[in-house]
């Protein structure tokens, strides 16, 4: 059976890595893509042109599912834009694979209640680099032991959402394993606010968005007399291919609700 996939975000770099990503996989195809705009026009070559022989676009999910019945919407827009079409998706019975970060903790849960209740399988994965996976469980595993931990997250400066989704989903897997406490002297000041980053139970993560990077994490641990440094670096977006695939084949198999790409690897 050919999974068929339609993209939210289709336009953008992300989404053009989408789509050769599942060109390339022998068992789907990309049948549509929702946009706020060019309603009746196509991408072709990555540009928008009048005529056929593309990916046709839609600006109403419900009328791309009436013509082209996709098993899958895959959304790599913006956090404005995703909570909607997610629902959207889930209300049509086509199963979500989100891959933009900044959904809140209530948007989560609504999402993973009515998909519960559609009895379909969807997943949101903050990241689609493996690597970047393997990242956030390698900090878990030694936070257990250094819980003393700092993450810095650089992006490229175009990025809207800070700190970025796979941040905050590192700092939520650790804070099931470390004991909550305030690091750092207990009468530190800071004399420039946010000098210290964001707070998650006494964890500390600093946002850097500067042109020139793509996706970089670092997580800090430290212990007496030592530091643990574990790094992650995307230099370029063919490495959330895999992870892409990866995830659509799994919403096809299953009717749970995932967040995060690392429940579904071992």
């Amino acid at each position: 059976m050919t999974i068929k996939v339609a993209i939210a975000g289709a336009r953008g770099r992300m989404g053009a890595t989408a789509i050769q990503a599942i060109t390339e996989a022998p068992d789907m195809e990309v049948v549509a893509a929702l946009d706020y705009k060019f309603e009746g026009q196509y991408i072709k070559d990555g540009e928008v042109v009048p005529d056929g022989g593309g990916i046709p676009i839609y600006t109403s999910l419900a009328h791309l599912a009436d013509f082209d019945k996709p098993d899958v919407l895959l959304d790599v827009t913006d956090p404005d834009a995703v909570f909607q079409n997610a629902t959207e998706a889930i209300m049509q019975g086509i199963r979500p694979v989100i891959g933009t970060s900044g959904l809140t903790a209530e948007e989560i849960d609504s999402l993973t209640d009515m998909a519960h209740k559609a009895q379909i399988g969807g997943i949101i994965a903050p990241n689609f680099s493996i690597g970047a996976v393997l990242m956030m469980k390698f900090s878990v595993m030694a936070a257990r032991y250094l819980g003393d931990v700092e993450i810095l997250e650089m992006h490229h400066d175009r990025k809207l959402d800070a700190p970025s989704g796979t941040a905050v989903k590192t700092a939520d897997m650790i804070k099931e394993v470390r004991t909550p406490h305030i690091q750092g002297h207990p009468e530190e000041q800071e004399h420039q606010p946010g000098a210290r980053g964001a707070d998650v139970d006494g964890m500390k993560i600093h946002s850097i968005r500067l042109p020139g990077l793509l996706a970089h994490q670092q997580v800090l641990l430290g212990g007496e007399g030592e530091l643990l440094s574990i790094r992650h670096d995307s230099f370029d977006r063919k490495s959330f291919m895999p992870g892409i695939i990866m995830a659509i084949r799994h919403v096809m198999e299953g009717e749970d609700f995932i967040y995060g790409l690392e429940n579904i690897i071992d």
